[in-house]
């Protein structure tokens, strides 16, 4: 029996309603699969800030390392800890120790669940984004000068580097070939107006498809007219891989587009190391300790995290579960208008897997 590895840390808010539910979905496809995990639970959060002054204790790093993949629920607690504190100190340490270069977000409208755009069906809407997720603007490089004075000067550098652009494409276009779907890959970027690091983007692109990915049809966009096409013709899409920032902004687009923020999983991914896998929904703190939020994002975040341990089985029934809940037992994706409390989402999924209820 093969044995996981996992560290779980549901954070903040309803980080702590819905990780649980997601556990208890992984425990129904181990039972199902001959599978085991070993769950460690730690309370880092911003309740631990409180006490401590830290999100996370010094020797975070040490301590994760062990584990094949983290299982998180959501950071930030504004009314107490700024929320720039709670990102830094935690989740983009995450990121950067652990260098998870790609940030992977399925972007997949199911049946039964409503989409703002008029006249699109399941199949309409089912792409991919791979985001850079270590450099451009959120590298941390700059600064202020004459900082609280009418002169203020405020400096943010997007870094990127060959080795961070090369990689992060690499990824895309080899997660393109794997998929199969129209085998078109989409390099969103703005070549007209950022002209340096867009440059090497385009010409890395180019450079690496024509070598080793000739199987793959290479597309670009700028970023504005991405989120245009995205909104008006989603079907053009298959996988779009981006930088940092553009790819936080189109990723948030297309979790509308799916159906909202309860159906958006996300993962931190470095291929063969320390992975993490979150909801992308936040800490949500007007829903917290109510019952009523959407559990699906953080059991997605579960059956990705299944697909990255190679247990694609595993993956496969979770995802056919989700889809059957989706389109045949809830009213709606949104917190408190499912027809059932967060928990009762839970057991309708874990109670699909069992019992293969839904699957194809």
């Amino acid at each position: 029996m093969t044995t996981h590895r996992i560290a779980v840390i549901p954070g903040d808010g309803i980080g702590k309603e819905v990780v649980p539910e997601g556990l208890r979905v992984l425990e129904k496809a181990a039972a199902r699969f001959g599978l085991a995990f070993e769950f460690a639970h730690f309370d880092w959060n911003c309740d631990y800030y409180a006490r401590t002054g830290r999100m996370m204790p010094e020797d975070w790093f040490e301590t994760l390392s062990s584990f094949e993949a983290i299982f998180y629920g959501a950071v930030g607690w504004p009314a107490t800890v700024p929320d720039h504190v709670s990102l830094w100190g935690s989740l983009i340490q995450f990121r950067r120790r652990f260098d998870q270069y790609v940030n992977l977000r399925p972007c997949r409208l199911m049946p039964g669940i409503a989409t703002p755009l008029a006249n699109r069906k399941p199949g309409d809407i089912d792409f991919v984004v791979v985001r850079e997720n270590t450099e451009g603007l959120y590298a941390g490089a700059g600064g202020n000068l004459r900082r609280g004075t009418p002169h203020e000067v405020a400096v943010q550098e997007s870094i990127n580097t060959r080795m961070g652009v090369e990689r992060c494409l690499r990824y895309a276009f080899e997660y393109t070939r794997k998929r199969g779907r129209r085998k078109t890959l989409t390099l969103c970027g703005k070549t007209n107006a950022l002209t340096y690091a867009f440059d090497l983007w385009e010409r890395a692109f180019h450079e690496i498809g024509d070598k080793d990915y000739p199987d793959i049809k290479r597309d670009y966009a700028h970023v504005d007219a991405t989120c245009m096409w995205m909104v008006k013709n989603p079907e053009w899409f298959d996988v779009i891989v981006t930088d940092n920032m553009f790819g936080d902004i189109i990723t948030d687009l297309g979790a509308m587009i799916q159906g909202g923020m309860g159906i958006a999983a996300g993962g931190n991914i470095h291929p063969g190391k320390v992975s993490m896998f979150e909801p992308i929904g936040g800490s949500a703190p007007k829903y917290t300790g109510l019952g009523v939020i959407n559990p699906m994002a953080a059991i997605a975040s579960a059956q990705m995290m299944l697909a990255e341990l190679g247990e694609n089985e595993a993956a496969d029934r979770v995802e056919s579960a989700i889809a059957y809940v989706a389109a045949e037992k809830l009213e709606s994706m949104n917190a408190g208008k499912m027809g059932y409390s967060t928990s009762g989402v839970g057991d309708l999924v874990a109670d699909a897997v069992a019992t293969k209820a839904g699957q194809k």
